[in-house]
């Protein structure tokens, strides 16, 4: 990880593990818990602002400067014999549980019987308008059940046939071939992502569309 200081965020995002890690801090803090997490060649960071001094008369920052620059509220130098050395096999990191130890815990991904039970409680939507639009009221009901799962639930896809479990009836009673059909004529109109893992596709909202309005 760069030798950033100050206020910055450390992201890392893995797809193939479901594993999505985001801090926000004091850079030496952010540091110690990449290290602990054994994440320290993988991700990236970068400053979270930019000091009034280092902007133009544009209004953009003319220069950023990572190292040279000390910022005022950086606190003590870093002692570098209280930092603990961690040694293990390569392939052992149960990242999971150590995102649980630092209190960053992994979504639960919902099942069917659960996006269903919340989905019967929430007021009918409106129908959905736009000349895009092929079933206004399916796609109203799409766009509840991944804000669902999304905002709830915290996870950014979920399968064909948790769909069909959670909302066919909802989504005029499609399943199987013609719920695909729909789901991915919704892709192609960029409403939704398409996540593929092993042998399962899997359906997320795109930001722009669950944020718009009907």
């Amino acid at each position: 990880m760069q030798e950033l200081r100050g206020y910055i965020r450390y992201r890392f995002r893995s797809d193939d593990d479901d594993v999505d890690v985001l801090l926000e801090g004091e850079a030496d803090w952010v540091r110690s818990i990449v290290s602990e997490l054994g994440l320290s060649k993988v991700g990236w960071a970068m400053p979270m602002a930019v000091d009034s001094t280092s902007l133009s008369n544009s209004g953009f920052a003319s220069e950023i400067s990572l190292v040279d620059e000390k910022p005022k509220d950086m606190g003590p130098e870093p002692d570098p014999s209280r930092i603990p050395v961690i040694r293990r096999p390569i392939g052992e990191l149960n990242l999971a549980a150590k995102l649980v130890e630092v209190g960053l815990e992994r979504p639960q991904r919902p099942t069917p019987d659960e996006l269903r039970e919340q989905l019967q409680g929430i007021e009918e939507p409106h129908p959905a308008q736009g000349p895009m639009v092929k079933d206004p009221m399916a796609e109203s009901w799409l766009k509840e059940l991944l804000r669902i799962a999304v905002r709830t639930h915290g996870v950014t896809a979920i399968t064909t046939e948790t769909i069909a479990l959670a909302a066919s009836d909802f989504l005029g009673d499609r399943e199987g071939l013609e719920l695909e059909l729909f789901l991915e004529g919704m892709f192609r109109a960029g409403k939704l992502v398409k996540v593929h893992g092993g042998d399962n596709t899997g359906w997320g909202p795109s930001p722009a569309w669950l944020a718009s309005g009907l």
